[in-house]
């Protein structure tokens, strides 16, 4: 009997530490948004200053997993996550749509403390691949309100909700980030010039 107990506890040493060293599946990693070139300056002697407000995200969506949504179902990508939390790259990736491409706004950092006039408030309401049926090729889903604020009355200057689809073009886990970045890269380049349409 003793004998027996202690075969067992060697089998299952020996097993636990099989687990303990066996390797998770490879997990790829994708970023998203980020504007290339140099930052553009501004063409007029005193730019609108605009500050971000913390950006509200989907609580499926805001981490570093990929959400995939096939009719009422919904799962995460396997294989893949973003090198950060999706909330936290979007907002870096409005941040260098702005400095890359505003004319007439400058957006201030969240650790300036540069009077602003103008307030943005971004509230992302969709950031997912969707998904006709199982194995169908996703089309990425970007949906997002923004409001700018007069600061410091915080009134409504304008209001608007965008919304950008596009196609992954194949089933692959690299085209479907492809598709997240050129989405985001689109719905904040409508972003910027309507905050410079509104700013004024």
């Amino acid at each position: 009997m003793i004998r027996t107990l202690s075969v067992a506890l060697a089998a299952a040493v020996s097993l636990s530490g099989c687990a303990l060293l066996s390797s998770p599946d490879p997990v790829q990693l994708y970023r998203f948004g980020e504007s290339a070139g140099a930052p553009m300056t501004a063409t007029i002697d005193a730019p609108v200053q605009v500050r971000l407000r913390a950006v509200e995200f989907p609580a499926a969506s805001r981490g570093d997993r990929i959400l995939g949504v096939t009719g009422v179902e919904a799962a995460y990508i396997g294989g893949a996550r973003w090198v950060s939390p999706a909330q936290q790259l979007y907002v870096q990736s409005i941040e260098s749509a702005f400095a890359g491409q505003a004319r007439t706004v400058r957006m201030i950092g969240r650790r300036e403390l540069t009077p602003v006039t103008r307030i943005l408030d971004v509230d992302v309401r969709s950031f997912e691949a969707r998904y006709d049926y199982e194995g169908a090729v996703p089309v990425v889903a970007i949906s997002a309100r923004a409001r700018l604020l007069r600061f410091p009355e915080r009134t409504v200057v304008a209001e608007e909700v965008f919304t950008f689809e596009q196609s992954a073009g194949e089933n692959r886990i690299s085209a479907i980030a492809q598709a997240f970045d050129l989405a985001t890269r689109e719905l904040n380049t409508r972003l910027v010039t309507w905050t410079e349409a509104n700013a004024g």
